[in-house]
């Protein structure tokens, strides 16, 4: 791992930090907030727009140079709803290993933008056709206390899906409804002191099935979790946002 990133205090055992509250006060979401012409006007219009979750590398780490990186966020259009397909990384990697996250990771330099390093990503990590998959816009950058800025690129993806995980990188891949996630009340909010300070972060665990056939829980936080809280914020913008 960079020295860079060893400055910022790390949380090893993010299921073990207690709950201090949910945010089942918050509305939830449905359908209607993510049809595609309203998906699209509200990745449009950012231009006034902050997300509430800019992460905690912007302030631990504000003296450190954040190496550029992007993500996919893939929306699955299935039958019964869109999901999220998301990776559970394998347990033997330097950075982040064994957490939830997106398709995504650095930018190299062949890529022309965060959307082609987060399709160029996802198709080395998933084996994700870009061929299938309609770029609908981007949300702000997300630092990360590993000393990167993330961008999340949200797209829609066109079944059939036929992945091939990247063995040395992803342990596992998973799909859930987008409408769980769009919901505050399977937003668990966390505190812990890691190394005299303080650190907060959002958990949604989900009980399902992955493409390995394990029905199992999958616990999904920190950035991961964070982006997809700032997701729910874009979307539960007034209507009147949205022109």
């Amino acid at each position: 791992m960079d020295n860079r990133a060893m400055r910022a205090p790390l949380i090893t055992d993010p299921r073990s930090v207690p709950v201090i509250g949910v945010d089942a006060h918050l509305p939830a979401l449905d359908a209607r907030h993510w049809e595609p012409q309203v998906l699209r006007a509200q990745l449009a219009n950012l231009a006034d727009w902050v997300s509430p979750l800019s992460g905690d590398g912007g302030v631990l780490l504000s003296d450190t140079p954040l190496r550029p990186a992007a993500v996919l966020v893939p929306l699955v259009d299935r039958p019964q709803g869109l999901t999220v397909l998301l990776t559970q990384r394998t347990a033997h990697l330097r950075a982040h290993a064994g957490q939830v996250s997106f398709p995504g990771g650095r930018l190299e330099d062949g890529d022309v933008d965060a959307p082609a390093g987060a399709l160029r990503e996802a198709r080395e990590e998933v084996g994700l056709d870009p061929e299938a998959v309609e770029i609908l816009g981007q949300l702000p950058p997300y630092r990360t206390v590993t000393a990167f800025e993330v961008t999340p690129v949200v797209a829609r993806v066109r079944p059939p899906v036929r992945l091939q995980p990247d063995a040395q990188e992803v342990q596992d891949i998973f799909e859930v409804p987008l409408d769980f996630l769009m919901n505050p009340a399977h937003h668990r909010r966390h505190r812990v002191v890691v190394e005299q300070r303080t650190r907060q972060f959002l958990s949604m665990p989900w009980q399902g099935r992955g493409y390995t056939g394990e029905d199992r829980e999958y616990f999904i936080w920190g950035a991961t979790a964070a982006m997809l809280r700032n997701f729910y914020h874009l979307l539960a913008r007034p209507l009147s946002s949205r022109a």
